[in-house]
């Protein structure tokens, strides 16, 4: 075996053309901000020459790939030496430091140069692009490359290697989006996620598809982490609830050792936002329900960092950099529109207390009609707005995190029960209706997460239009929201004890018409020109399995916008929770 010595400057010399600007992980979340930002000069002068040899390296984490293009994808990895394998952080010369923790590793001075290749073919031999950057321990080891050259709508392997050697990572597949405006050949298959909490059971939602293969593209609505400390199903890192850099590059470090997590990164591209746990419960822009002011400051720098390095997503704006909210255009099919309804600019929630009855839910309570309360932000509304009307495609699919349609607490008492939701931002709601009225805008599919339960209703904005809740008469649009992959019941009961609770949503809210508080899951889109399937799939976490059931279906016809009312009210059939006016066979 050559000394270290020799073997580092024979991989140096290897990779003349590699740089640190080409792994993207630098460039995200910001350049422009201090706080956040990697300054390229000093770490290019402090490492470059200074390289791990191969036999000190290792794939840690397997691969992924997200925010496809119709020409190019995010193609995602980690290379770390082998003694310093976890999480480490380094606050370069000149920037503030946004934690002190006396467990973070001690920043290396060396690096680690990667290179990748994607392909045609699996076997890799038809190579469409390749390149070359460094990594280190100022990125958390993370690598993250566009790949480009290549088609619309087609499938590719991607794989990466230590530069010089024959140490590779695991191959990836990954598939780019048809082009904007172009006829899309058949119906495009999305599965749907949110809150995946590790503590609390197994990701086995996102093993299903992986075995079924039954995906196109992956979209997570957030809670991709959860940042307080738990001890469940399993425990993850560090036992402590999440404050610093350290502490969020260690929790998503540990969510990505889930097997069916890391298969599912490494067989399909993903289209992730964030909700509040990947900062911090019920947050809002300037707090959260345990930390505000600097703490919170610096929290949400450490958690956003963390959260750019570990996920295969593009950086949106260069001079915004708390930004995750952007679009796709699949074809002539559909746009797609990811929302930020929890992070970006979002006003007062509820950050204790429920339904009006104690912490602040009396102060959000007497908010909740103000004419400028926003979830969104106004400048992620005026983009919102502005895409909704330019867009020409078939559909418009809305990806958010928190439930958009108005559920009432009771029949007796015509009050929504939480205000956490759009329900506690009623003059935004209102604007995105007025906008999809005033501009006659059809098929909008709004779909949702964060509450851990199962919800299937029609777009009805009750302030200002009639709604027949037997023919759909007066709805603009179809909500989907999911419920969760393992993260608990909303209501901890035995499924006998929330069947009548279920049923109660139901007969309160009108618009509703399936609902189900008892199973984790998922659920999947087939998206076509005349019509888009949702098929809702339920499953146990509390032991690894890929056992799954179906346990609703229902399907929205183009220009309709509401559910369809065949065979039942709902336009659809369940096996689980209830649904108005339907039979469920359990």
């Amino acid at each position: 075996m050559l000394p270290l010595s020799v073997a580092a400057a024979l991989v140096a010399a290897s990779v003349a053309e590699a740089s640190f600007s080409k792994n993207l992980a630098y460039h995200s979340p910001s350049r422009r901000h201090p706080s956040l930002a990697v300054p390229l000069s000093y770490i290019s002068k402090r490492q470059t020459g200074n390289l791990f040899t191969p036999e000190e390296l290792e794939f840690t984490h397997g691969v992924a790939s997200g925010d496809p293009y119709d020409n190019s994808v995010i193609i995602w990895t980690r290379l770390a030496p082998t003694s310093e394998n976890v999480a480490a952080d380094l606050v370069p010369e000149g920037v503030v430091p946004i934690y002190e923790d006396p467990e973070a590793a001690q920043p290396s001075t060396k690096a680690a140069c990667v290179e990748f290749k994607i392909a045609t073919d699996q076997a890799l031999t038809d190579v469409v692009d390749s390149g070359r950057a460094y990594t280190s321990s100022d990125v958390d080891y993370t690598v993250k490359f566009e790949a480009g050259n290549l088609q619309s709508f087609t499938t590719y392997y991607y794989r990466f290697n230590v530069c010089g050697s024959s140490k590779t990572s695991p191959v990836g597949r990954t598939k780019t989006i048809p082009t904007k405006g172009t006829r899309v050949p058949r119906n495009v298959r999305l599965a749907v996620y949110s809150c995946s909490n590790y503590p609390e059971g197994y990701f086995n939602a996102y093993g299903a598809v992986v075995a079924k293969d039954s995906a196109d593209y992956i979209l997570h609505l957030g809670d991709y982490i959860y940042e307080y400390q738990a001890s469940d199903v399993r425990t993850a890192l560090p036992d402590r609830e999440t404050y610093s850099l350290y502490d969020y590059r260690k929790r998503i470090a540990t969510y990505r050792t889930d097997e069916d997590l890391a298969a599912s990164h490494a067989k399909f591209p993903w289209i992730p936002v964030w909700d509040d746990h990947e900062v911090a419960d019920n947050a809002w822009k300037n707090g959260t329900g345990n930390s505000d002011g600097e703490t919170f400051r610096k929290r949400k720098q450490a958690a956003v960092r963390a959260y750019f390095e570990w996920m295969p997503i593009r950086q949106v704006e260069m001079d915004d950099s708390l930004r995750i909210w952007r679009s796709f255009s699949i074809g002539d099919l559909f746009d797609l529109f990811m929302l930020d309804t929890r992070q970006y600019d979002r006003d007062l929630t509820v950050l204790n207390g429920f339904a009006g009855i104690g912490g602040n839910s009396q102060e959000v309570e007497k908010q909740v009609d103000w004419v400028n309360r926003t979830i969104m932000g106004f400048k992620q509304e005026s983009w919102f707005y502005a895409g909704l009307k330019e867009s020409t495609a078939r559909w418009r699919v809305v990806g958010n995190q928190v439930i958009f349609s108005r559920m009432a607490v009771g029949v007796l008492i015509d009050k929504p029960f939480n205000r956490d939701q759009w329900d506690g931002y009623i003059a935004n709601r209102d604007r995105v209706f007025q906008t999809i009225i005033d501009n006659k805008i059809n098929n909008t599919v709004m779909l949702s997460g964060d509450s851990h339960a199962a919800w299937v209703s029609d777009l009805v904005w009750y302030e200002k239009q009639d709604y027949d809740k037997d023919t759909g008469a007066g709805a603009w649009g179809v909500e989907l929201a999911g419920s969760a992959v393992s993260s608990s019941r909303p209501i901890p009961l035995p499924k006998l004890l929330l069947k009548p609770i279920t049923k109660w949503l139901l007969a309160s809210n009108p618009q509703l018409q399936w609902q189900d508080l008892y199973e984790r899951g998922y659920f999947e889109l087939s998206i076509g020109y005349d019509d888009i399937t949702a098929k809702f799939y339920g499953m146990d976490a509390k032991t690894r399995s890929t056992d799954e059931k179906l346990i609703s279906q229902f399907l929205i016809k183009s220009g309709e916008n509401k559910l369809a009312r065949n065979p039942t009210v709902g336009g659809g059939i369940a096996y689980a929770g209830a649904l108005k006016n339907g039979k469920i066979d359990y």
